[in-house]
């Protein structure tokens, strides 16, 4: 085992023995959701032929209906669109925005400005990407309160007869405020519905699922969009994305994926369904090792002198642990630190770059077995002022034990902690 300093090892061994009722919590969630998937498996009496490939334009792909149909039981929706055809998380999100919006229509976040790849997909008026604003679809948002909650009266007055669609981002992405949890959604929708019965409300679910027992389709949200290199995929998903939600917007979605008048209907999977079922069933239980593995993050932190967020102790909705950095010598070392815990890549030292959706550079530790898989050990950041890094996945409690030590250790090693 790699020898890490003497102080960062006992703070290990205090954090381990904090944490403990937080992680028999976490495992509660991993049962009830292991079960809620495995249910749907057997309702739909999911078989060994249900895995076989497709080519072509795929009609009648038995395996691929009846994916879809288990993930809509899984996530309390009356449809889904599962597909490897999705190329991100982005891509997916943005198939169910034009899926949904039309010249004219608007666009309102309550939570904020969304994560920063959506922001190239919102666009500019005439900006001649193919964006909304490109299709005449405007866009507004309201900040949140100082307290980083909705700020109601804000959106009261942003709403109007064009208010299409109102989306809600779940996790924090690179903002500094505490995740949104299912309770505070199903509060959201029901604000929503006596300020602007008329929208579709919607929910960027990515880093989210299975991280409590309940969805945001649960709790009446109409549509949600996730990437199955997170979460849903289980680290066994090579790629894809899923839309589930009420069936004629799933329907809407999918005559974007591919086009009107044909939908969900065609799409070869290409050997792919295998691994996203497989994935679906390993996911409550992955999900459950990188929370725990976020937690002991938060714990380490606290104990080495830096602020987390959340907090160890506080409730979790979503992947992403949250730590704030005195600059960006002490942000870069904590990236490289993760990447020098990989078992794929860990030779590669993570420089900042300006990549593309971003409108800073980005420094990015992906050690992994699938190119961006976030479910998998992870850490990102953009350089820029707060300098928080941002730190998510885990397929095993261990290796995020060993990245956070590494991560502590390259700071040590450079004079930064």
């Amino acid at each position: 085992m790699a020898v890490f300093d003497t102080q960062i090892q006992a703070w290990s061994e205090q954090a381990q023995q904090m944490i403990g009722s937080a992680i028999q919590a976490v495992d509660h969630i991993v049962d009830a959701n292991q079960w809620k998937v495995i249910e749907a498996f057997q309702k739909y009496r999911v078989s060994d032929y249900h895995f076989a490939g497709s080519t072509g334009y795929a009609y009648n792909d038995r395996g691929r209906e009846v994916l879809e149909s288990v993930y809509a039981e899984v996530f309390g929706s009356e449809a889904a669109l599962v597909r490897p055809h999705f190329a991100s998380g982005t891509h997916t999100i943005a198939t169910a925005m034009f899926g949904i919006l039309r010249p004219g229509d608007e666009l309102l976040y309550i939570t904020g400005r969304p994560y920063d790849t959506l922001h190239k997909v919102i666009g500019k008026p005439g900006d001649g990407t193919g964006s909304l604003a490109d299709f005449g679809i405007t866009y507004q948002e309201a900040a949140l309160d100082e307290l980083g909650q909705v700020d109601w009266d804000t959106v009261q007055s942003l709403v109007h007869n064009k208010t299409k669609m109102i989306g809600i981002q779940r996790s924090r992405g690179y903002d500094w405020r505490a995740s949104f949890t299912i309770e505070e959604i199903a509060d959201m929708v029901v604000q929503i519905r006596k300020i602007c019965p008329q929208a579709v409300i919607f929910v960027d679910n990515c880093y989210g699922e299975f991280t409590e027992t309940r969805e945001p389709t649960d709790v009446g949200v109409d549509l949600m969009a996730g990437s199955l290199i997170k979460n849903p995929g289980g680290g066994l998903a090579e790629t894809g994305g899923y839309i589930c939600g009420k069936q004629k917007y799933v329907d809407l979605a999918a005559y974007r994926l591919t086009a009107p008048g044909i939908g969900g209907e065609v799409g070869a999977m290409l050997g792919t369904t295998r691994s996203i079922y497989q994935g679906l069933y390993m996911a409550p239980t992955i999900v459950g090792q990188a929370v725990k593995g976020s937690i002991y993050a938060a714990a380490m932190f606290e104990l080495a002198g830096f602020n987390s967020k959340p907090a160890w102790q506080e409730k979790r909705t979503d992947l992403i642990q949250a730590v704030s950095f005195k600059d960006e010598h002490q942000l870069i070392a904590f990236v490289q630190g993760i990447q020098r815990a990989a078992a794929v890549d860990s030779h590669v030292v993570p420089e900042p770059w300006d990549m593309p959706g971003y409108d800073h550079p980005v420094i990015m530790a992906a050690g992994t077995f699938i190119q961006g898989g976030s479910l998998e050990l992870s850490a990102d950041a953009p350089i820029r002022a707060p300098y928080i890094g941002y730190m998510q996945g885990g397929l095993t409690f261990s290796h995020v034990k060993l990245g956070v030590l590494m991560a502590l250790q390259t700071m040590h090693e450079r004079g930064l902690l």
